[in-house]
């Protein structure tokens, strides 16, 4: 059983919603484990029934836990609805964002290929250009944001709002990330040449290319 002060019986759910938040943030819990019964929560904090109700309906509406019924109630996140995407990124390892970034990418890769406008594509051939300038010239942060505004223009090109707004999160931790991982420009110059076959790809909307070349770049990064 766990440790927890009583609490008065005039505090409200939310307070009771805010010690388990901590509880389940905290290493007391792991996800998939269930929380103490209605009674044991009872007990522990010292108020009735339908204040636990309520914090359990304010855990659940907040992301941290489910309701099932017969099985209980389990832990499935300890962070919750509430966490930023932003915030939850800079916690992330290297491996874990890119993984995020080539999950996404395919999904783009497949909108803008069809959506993307003659705009569009001269877009992407000025960043690419920009990227092999840059490479050449050993210059780091110049070269990384070429990188990434080529493919920000991509996920423009893909003409849905939310996905650019998810990809633009990303890649902007994506950026400081390369510029802690690498410390000069030879990974961007050896996928150089795939950035100009996949800006081929997208002139010639040729999506299977598109995939496959896209698909190699960011393995190449890891």
């Amino acid at each position: 059983m766990m440790n927890a002060a009583k609490i008065s019986k005039l505090s409200l759910a939310e307070e009771v919603a805010g010690r388990l938040k901590e509880l389940i943030s905290s290493d007391r819990y792991e996800v998939g484990e269930k929380l103490p019964t209605e009674p044991e929560l009872m007990e522990q904090f010292g108020v009735g029934r339908s204040s636990i109700r309520e914090a359990i309906r304010i855990l659940t509406n907040d992301g941290f836990i489910k309701v099932r019924q017969g099985t209980g109630t389990t832990i499935v996140s300890k962070t919750g609805f509430g966490e930023p995407l932003s915030q939850r990124l800079m916690r992330a390892k290297f491996d874990e964002v890119n993984e995020v970034r080539l999950a996404i990418e395919e999904k783009i890769v497949e909108m803008a290929v069809v959506r993307r406008s003659e705009a569009d594509v001269m877009k992407m051939k000025q960043a690419v250009l920009l990227r092999r300038k840059y490479a050449q010239a050993q210059n780091l942060p110049a070269c990384i944001q070429a990188d990434i505004d080529f493919h920000i223009v991509i996920a423009e090109a893909s003409a849905n709002s939310i996905m650019v707004e998810i990809y633009q999160t990303v890649a902007m931790h994506l950026k400081n990330m390369f510029l802690e991982k690498f410390e000069s420009t030879e990974v961007f110059m050896e996928t150089q040449d795939m950035h100009e076959q996949l800006l081929k790809a997208f002139a010639d909307k040729d999506l299977q290319s598109a995939l496959k070349i896209s698909k190699s770049i960011a393995t190449h990064k890891k």
